[in-house]
């Protein structure tokens, strides 16, 4: 049987520190929460496009579970740092102006399973060490608890996707080049509508969405807290999950590639002021 997984009656509420809360890090942690809470439509499709493998729906069906709660755990913790904060309010405006545009989906959008896999892998990785970098980050101790979980389940869910990855890499045996490619498909889309339109809808109540404007603000918070051992990380993963080798060479030197464009994009985003 395995370890009970933890509860939000696990997070040490009792210990909030009002005066450690960054206002940037409260910005983005109210739109991380929206984001998290919508793990349910996820799963939806994720079954969906895996109609006759009852052991991945079972599993998928766990992990957005664990997904929604992280969201539950986040949005507590911005109300506790912002009492006005209605997390009930920003959710409904989420779900009004961004529509997951899988939703209606039959089949992957990544073109088969192995593939689908293989972005949910890249999922799990960024939200991975974005978690660890945001509680590296804070002063605040429910915060610093709440990213330590929340970091520790994405870990856990990216070796999930990549267990069932491999099961459908003999079945399926896509190249690593096409693995490669929905990788690299999978980490553009992170400057999509969905985060930018959670920033949007927790912060911006009152005035006009505009995608860009909203989305410069997000990243300007959120690449601010990434560190090297963050990014080499997630680096290794994402190599694992293309089907490259997360020890060599290649992937030291797009680390260390990587950092330095994250620390180039937001030194810009500053400047600008956004």
């Amino acid at each position: 049987m395995g370890a009970r997984h933890w509860t939000l009656d696990d997070i040490p509420w009792a210990d909030f520190d009002p005066s450690q809360v960054d206002p940037d890090i409260l910005n983005i942690v109210k739109a991380a929460s929206m984001v998290e809470y919508n793990g349910g439509d996820y799963a939806a499709y994720l079954c969906k496009i895996f109609p006759d493998d009852p052991e991945f729906r079972a599993a998928a069906e766990v992990w957005a579970k664990e997904e929604v709660q992280h969201g539950q755990a986040l949005a507590r913790w911005a109300s506790l740092a912002d009492p006005s904060f209605d997390f009930e309010d920003a959710f409904e405006r989420f779900n009004k102006g961004y529509q997951l545009p899988l939703r209606e989906a039959e089949q992957s959008l990544r073109g088969s399973r192995t593939g689908e896999l293989v972005a949910r892998c890249i999922v799990e990785v960024g939200t991975s060490s974005y978690y660890s970098a945001l509680g590296s980050a804070t002063e605040e101790p429910v915060l610093r608890a709440v990213c330590r979980h929340i970091a520790a389940d994405e870990l856990r869910h990216y070796k999930l996707f990549y267990r069932h990855l491999k099961r459908y890499l003999d079945r399926e045996g896509i190249s690593r080049w096409r693995r490669l490619a929905i990788a690299l498909g999978r980490i553009n889309e992170s400057e999509d509508d969905e985060l930018s339109y959670a920033y949007y809808a927790a912060n911006g109540e009152g005035e006009p969405y505009d995608h860009k404007r909203w989305c410069q603000a997000y990243m300007r918070r959120a690449y601010g807290y990434y560190r090297l051992p963050h990014v080499e990380r997630a680096v290794a993963m994402s190599f694992k999950a293309a089907g490259l080798n997360p020890q060599s060479r290649l992937a030291a030197w797009t680390s260390k590639l990587v950092y330095r464009g994250i620390r180039w994009r937001w030194s810009r985003l500053v400047a600008a002021g956004v």
